[in-house]
């Protein structure tokens, strides 16, 4: 894919009005030093996987050293998605956090982005969850609790395996009223 030509058009469209703001989603610090090169219209986010299992300490730190902000998909390990996982919620590490602060596991990872100056997207229907997610603001976690989170053995969540077909090429999902197409080159880290 011809990044360059494709970060331009999104360029024009913000130059053009069609959009406020423009930017990224799953690049890693190589992609994003390559748009950097280029643009003249820097990205305002990169959108990752981002919870106290997949910490992404490269990347948030070139991104943040580079004026790009981070925002994290599946701050709780994105349980009902097709690479769907419980690790986060289920870690012990987190559950005693969240024991001693008489919160919830939830709430501990949504702080815990929070305070590393990530944004969220945060995915609920049921409204005692929605005002869960909103009391995290009155609280902190201490500098100890951010060094164990922080020391979490890492690996993420979403390998993309379930996005590739038996050839190692694409798989297409068909979504209701789109049909997403799924493309891997060499690897998800290129």
């Amino acid at each position: 894919m011809d990044f360059g030509s494709v970060w331009a058009a999104t360029e024009d469209c913000q130059r053009l009005g069609l959009t406020k703001s423009i930017g990224v989603s799953n690049f890693s610090c190589k992609k994003l030093a390559d748009i950097l090169t280029l643009a003249k219209i820097l990205p305002a986010v990169n959108q990752v996987e981002f919870n106290p299992l997949w910490n992404q300490k490269k990347l948030r730190e070139y991104c943040k050293a580079n004026g790009v902000l981070l925002i994290g998909y599946s701050p709780l390990g994105a349980s009902g998605t097709l690479w769907a996982s419980s690790r986060v919620v289920e870690n012990e590490v987190l559950k005693e956090i969240a024991e001693a602060k008489g919160k919830i596991v939830a709430q501990i990872c949504l702080k815990w982005a929070f305070e590393e100056g990530v944004g969220v997207i945060v995915k609920s229907f049921n409204v005692e969850r929605m005002k869960q997610n909103l009391e995290i603001l009155d609280w902190s976690l201490s500098e100890e609790e951010c060094k164990r989170i922080g020391d979490l053995p890492q690996s993420r969540g979403c390998t993309g395996e379930s996005f590739v077909s038996e050839n190692r090429q694409s798989r297409s999902f068909g979504m209701g009223k789109f049909d997403y197409i799924f493309i891997l080159k060499n690897s998800l880290e290129s």
